[in-house]
């Protein structure tokens, strides 16, 4: 079965990878280059599939000056149709639908083959911001236009330790036609437990299957690669600060350590029954940090694959 066959069924245990498209700075000679590079590196992995962000300016949602200045980057959906041709697996479309207006957005659903593409629609960065599409807009033209086009939502694990309500959102997605969620990148472990227990026995009491939810992980290099996480959003507990910090390789303790998770998390889950998926990503640019994500993402593979039931 593919990712789309896996996730109509309800059905977890896939792997993908997350990469943004270059800037829109880039100059076009070396885009195809860019894209060939990728795929090469990422030709011998295992993979179910790939994941292309969206990337939206989020200075509404969080203030404080951002470690890494944001750019815009090319469109997701754009970049593959013209430089991604010879990945054959299915992509995961990340859609930040404040960005569009109602008809490109239409338009941009109504193309799409189902059986190559699914989306995450991800609303706006804050509630303050007044957008052309609404998130719960987003969803109902989707139902409306291309209802067999899989349909995935985001799930913040931190906002569940903050609020307790983040299982109920879940939820509240699915209704609205979600079949999967992915979180942002995952290090407070116990955060996703709770997140995972929660969900997993709201559906229970509700008659609700659960569906998949797809874990992020990245290996992070460097104290500024930190500092962004954090400025995304992502809780990094102290004790993992401390042993990045103190490290003779940081990097090579990061992806230790998101090993360790992912492992403890893929056994949670199987326990209680919640479907999963891993998706791994590189936060940084930097060739070593990518470098540390492929290998995070073929040791993660490699044991899904043994693992498997």
């Amino acid at each position: 079965m593919n990712l789309t066959s896996r996730i109509s069924a309800g059905q977890g245990g896939f792997v993908l990878f997350a990469i943004t498209p270059p800037r829109q700075s880039t100059p076009a000679e070396q885009l195809p280059e860019i894209a060939d590079a990728t795929i090469e590196r990422l030709r011998h992995l295992d993979l179910d599939g790939l994941v292309l962000y969206d990337i939206d300016d989020e200075s509404s949602r969080n203030p404080n000056e951002r470690p890494f200045p944001f750019s815009p980057t090319i469109d997701p959906s754009d970049y593959r149709s013209e430089y991604l041709q010879q990945w054959d697996a299915p992509v995961v479309v990340y859609r930040a639908v404040g960005k569009y207006q109602r008809e490109e957005l239409a338009a941009w659903l109504t193309a799409q083959d189902a059986d190559r593409t699914l989306t995450v629609m991800v609303g706006a960065a804050s509630s303050g911001t007044v957008a052309p599409v609404s998130l719960a807009d987003a969803q109902a033209l989707r139902s409306e236009l291309h209802p067999n086009l899989l349909l995935g939502g985001v799930a913040i694990p931190e906002r569940h330790s903050r609020r307790e309500n983040e299982h109920l959102r879940l939820i509240a997605k699915q209704e609205a036609g979600c079949r999967f969620f992915v979180t942002q990148v995952v290090y407070d472990l116990n955060a996703a437990k709770n997140l995972v227990s929660d969900y997993r026995y709201e559906c229970e009491a509700r008659g609700q299957n659960p569906v998949p939810i797809v874990f992020t992980f990245s290996a992070c290099g460097s104290m500024k690669t930190l500092e962004f996480l954090r400025w995304l959003g992502v809780d990094v507990p102290r004790w993992i600060e401390n042993d990045l910090r103190h490290a003779t390789n940081p990097l090579q303790a990061s992806l230790d350590q998101a090993i360790a998770t992912a492992v403890d998390l893929i056994d949670f889950c199987r326990r209680l029954g919640v479907p999963f998926g891993l998706n791994i990503e590189s936060v940084s640019i930097r060739r070593e940090e990518i470098e540390a994500s492929v290998e995070l993402a073929a040791q993660l593979t490699a044991h899904v694959r043994s693992a498997a039931p």
